[in-house]
């Protein structure tokens, strides 16, 4: 792997993590997830911008992005293009599936109840 990929290769952390970040460091929560996947449910104090439309110029540079999709794949395709575009960007490992797993609030649109799609 070469330097540019070591630079830009963002941190993974676990949802307790992400969590800690968003609610307590301000951090941006970005979920990258579809707005099908979104609708059905998110962490409650996310940003949803799907990965089709990442734009790291809409985007604080002031603060840690946390990228979040359903696995970690996608998330992790998110934070390095943010990396590489000078925003630090870290991946939660598991994405909404381990969110969930861990207990961590799942919420539609409205605030009631949703789930991970």
């Amino acid at each position: 792997m070469g330097l540019f990929n070591r630079k830009h290769r963002p941190a993974h952390i676990d949802p307790a993590e992400a969590n800690r970040l968003s609610t307590q460091d301000g951090a941006l929560l970005l979920d990258v997830r579809e707005p099908g996947e979104w609708s059905a449910g998110h962490a409650p104090q996310a940003t949803h911008m799907p990965l089709g439309a990442l734009n790291a110029d809409q985007l604080p540079r002031d603060r840690v992005v946390v990228a979040v999709c359903r696995s970690g794949s996608r998330s992790g395709m998110a934070a390095r293009r943010l990396r590489s575009a000078g925003v630090d960007a870290r991946n939660m490992s598991g994405g909404m599936n381990a969110w969930a797993a861990a207990g961590l609030p799942v919420v539609r649109d409205g605030g009631k109840a949703g789930s991970v799609a």
